[in-house]
């Protein structure tokens, strides 16, 4: 039987931490499709934060519903786990559907929660008034839907909002139990440029 000299397996495993560092030192020069910018070539400016308070409307009932069910709940939870809404929401200054609309919340939210009423929630605030015409924030988050206060993070966004980050704070307003349809308060807080 051959017999392996004691620094063979020492050598083998110096020359695997060799290769690995190797591998560390030069792995971004093989990427050539990854740069560094700078962020004024983007018009891109100081960056500022901003408060927004909209009030959300899911509605269920009525001649034209903003908010419809895509997929049942495939169980007989009494959660509805696995039902989804697609939600084309109008978002307005108060919280009367009369008052000045300024957007609408377009997307999804689904029952993801087995044990309580927890929603994912994956949407865009489509603004459509003054500067932020054709500006949108995105929110994917989750959305406990009895606390009083929820919290869901801003993803994203685009025109105004490019590189948005933040977070929005969700409050219910007013719910009717028998048809479904609800007002939610949203203070969106976000940094953008």
């Amino acid at each position: 039987m051959a017999r392996v000299p004691i620094f063979a397996p020492k050598f083998i495993i110096l020359s695997l931490i060799f290769s690995f560092a190797t591998i560390l030192v030069n792995g971004d020069q093989d990427h050539e499709f990854v740069r560094s910018m700078d962020r004024k070539l983007l018009g891109l400016k100081k960056e500022k934060l901003s408060h927004f308070k909209v009030y959300w409307h899911d509605i269920l009932t009525g001649p034209n519903p903003s908010s419809i069910q895509v997929v049942p709940p495939l169980n007989t939870s009494i959660t509805a786990f696995g039902l989804v809404r697609m939600i084309d929401n109008p978002l307005t200054l108060g919280p009367e559907m009369s008052s000045r609309m300024v957007g609408k919340a377009q997307g999804f939210y689904a029952q993801a929660s087995q044990q309580d009423l927890g929603l994912l929630m994956a949407m865009n605030f489509a603004f459509i008034e003054g500067k932020y015409n054709g500006s949108t924030i995105t929110v994917l988050g989750r959305n406990e839907v009895f606390s009083k206060v929820r919290e869901m993070p801003v993803i994203g966004g685009s025109g105004l909002f490019r590189f948005a980050r933040g977070y929005v704070q969700a409050r219910t307003h007013m719910v009717d139990l028998k048809t479904g349809d609800a007002t939610v308060e949203y203070n969106v807080y976000v940094f953008h440029y």
